[in-house]
């Protein structure tokens, strides 16, 4: 699975530590993240990560395109609700595109967490879903 991570600046370490957590299952996947999150993470991990720009320089429309190339197939984007972000619209069409494209997509770790699982488990072949097999 193609597998997407963006995390805003209050979540990049937690972001990072949910990948060290499960880089096994992650590294059986193909990664893209926005660039800062991306440089964190493949630096703490390991993991071979395509980086993208960072995200208030274009980075989240950089996988938004990937999204409606369905060139994606998850995206765990660490948001920080709390603090008011510039680019708040761009999210907003982010999360559209993943639910017009049926993307499983993760705002906060206990999300990620279930998805990360379900991965495991093999349970997140939505192609199958749309396009069933009889």
């Amino acid at each position: 699975m193609n597998i997407a991570l963006i995390a805003h600046d209050a979540k990049k370490e937690l972001m990072t530590q949910f990948c060290i957590a499960y880089c096994g299952t992650l590294s059986k996947h193909s990664l893209c993240a926005t660039g800062t999150t991306g440089k964190m993470v493949s630096e703490a991990t390991g993991l071979e990560i395509t980086k993208f720009l960072c995200g208030y320089q274009g980075g989240e429309e950089q996988i938004a395109a990937r999204i409606a190339c369905n060139e994606i197939d998850l995206l765990l984007m660490f948001r920080d609700p709390l603090t008011a972000k510039a680019h708040e619209p761009n999210e907003a069409s982010l999360l559209r595109l993943c639910d017009v494209h049926n993307i499983p997509v993760a705002t906060n770790i206990a999300t990620a967490e279930a998805l990360v699982h379900a991965l495991e488990r093999g349970d997140l072949d939505w192609r199958d879903i749309v396009n069933p097999k009889f």
